[in-house]
Parts: structure tokens; sequence; C-alpha cells
């Protein structure tokens, strides 16, 4: 099986910066995609920023110019630089791994617990 751990979430004021960590670990052959998506109250869980093993990034509109993914595959661990934080980024946080467990085998998606990100003053 695969755990994800995620670190570094809390109470931050509007204009501040938070670091998330997510670590993977477990029997794990590979990673291929790693991300972070979030859940606001009342609100369905989106994409806030992928990046593949080569280092590819995606982000979503809201959070471009704000917020670095970077993952370090020796590791197994992805991070979400979050700078210039808003009142509208407080949601729930949650890291997930496209993980193959054995050599010729397909990726499945793992996510972790979720870490709670609030911005307010």
């Amino acid at each position: 099986q695969v755990q994800l751990v995620e670190s570094g979430g809390g109470l931050v004021q509007p204009g501040g910066s938070l670091r998330l960590s997510c670590a993977a670990s477990g029997s794990i052959f590979s990673i291929n995609d790693m991300g972070w998506y979030r859940q606001a109250p009342g609100k369905q869980r989106e994409l806030v920023a992928a990046i593949t093993k080569g280092g590819l990034t995606n982000y979503a509109d809201s959070v471009k110019g704000r917020f670095t993914i970077s993952r370090d595959n020796a590791k197994n661990t992805v991070y979400l630089q979050m700078n210039s934080l808003k009142p509208e980024d407080t949601a729930v946080y949650y890291c997930n791994a496209d993980a193959i467990l054995h050599f010729g085998f397909s990726p499945a998606r793992y996510w972790g617990q979720g870490t709670q990100v609030t911005v307010s003053s």
C-alpha cells in the first residue's frame, strides 16, 4: 500500500505564505504525476497544481503566479509553495500521487488525508 502524509498547513494572514509538503511511502516502484487539490466548505474539490515526473507543471488560473509546485523524486515528496495568500485560498488541501507498485502494473491514484489552510486576519 501507499501512504501520503501532508504537513505545513495552518493559519496565515492575507498576503502571507505557507509551504505544504507531502511524502509518499510504502512499496512503490515509481510515481508518475503528483499534485495538490483543495476543497472549500460547500464546494467541490478542485485541482490546484500538478507536476509530472519530469517536472512539467500545470496550475489552476486562480493560483498562477502565486503558487509553485515542485517535487523531489528521490524522496517521493511533492511541495506546494503558496505566496500572496488570499482568504479565498482557505480550504482543505489534499495531495495525490499516481503510483506504480510493481514493474508493468498500471498506476493508481492515492490521496493524502488533507491539511487545513486558513487565510484570515
